[in-house]
């Protein structure tokens, strides 16, 4: 029929994401949906043992950066992103999906950042392949903000 030429929509190629493991470091962990605060700034999840994705960046296993955040740590101790600044290029972060179906992810590089020079192209700006962004604090704490200063910022790329 004539609706045969219309593509289908690429935002129901894959499925949402629902959990992550990242065997490297030790992180098991459901995903909760994160949306934008009234400030313009990315939402952390209210757990600090649960990591989150970004809902309007593109599901894991579609073209672009997803991307997922967690807590470094909380007044408890480690949270689910403690140990991301220790993820070596070539590690595994598999995202499984509302389906069933797993996307797996080679990290390429990790990196810092003070907040006040977020990498905000790097991490959300277009890819031509599928992309995975991790985002956490790091670096010093500032008891007054009570935020750290600093982000660390895993990227990977899809491989399955």
């Amino acid at each position: 029929g004539k609706w045969a030429a219309v593509p289908p929509s690429a935002s129901r190629t894959v499925a949402e994401p629902v959990s992550i493991v990242i065997p490297a470091i030790g992180v098991r962990s459901g995903l909760v949906h994160l949306g934008i605060t009234r400030a313009g700034t990315l939402q952390v999840p209210a757990n600090p043992a649960v990591a989150g994705w970004y809902a309007a960046s593109p599901r894991p296993g579609e073209p672009g950066g997803a991307v997922v955040a967690g807590h470094i740590d909380s007044l408890q101790g480690p949270a689910v992103f403690f140990r991301l600044r220790l993820l070596h290029p070539g590690e595994r972060v598999y995202i499984r999906r509302a389906d069933g179906t797993l996307a797996v992810f080679r990290v390429t590089t990790v990196r810092s950042y003070p907040k006040s020079r977020f990498p905000t192209k790097a991490v959300y700006g277009p890819t031509p392949d599928a992309q995975l962004r991790l985002i956490t604090c790091s670096g010093t704490f500032d008891p007054a903000t009570r935020h750290y200063l600093s982000n660390t910022i895993a990227y990977a790329s899809l491989v399955s």
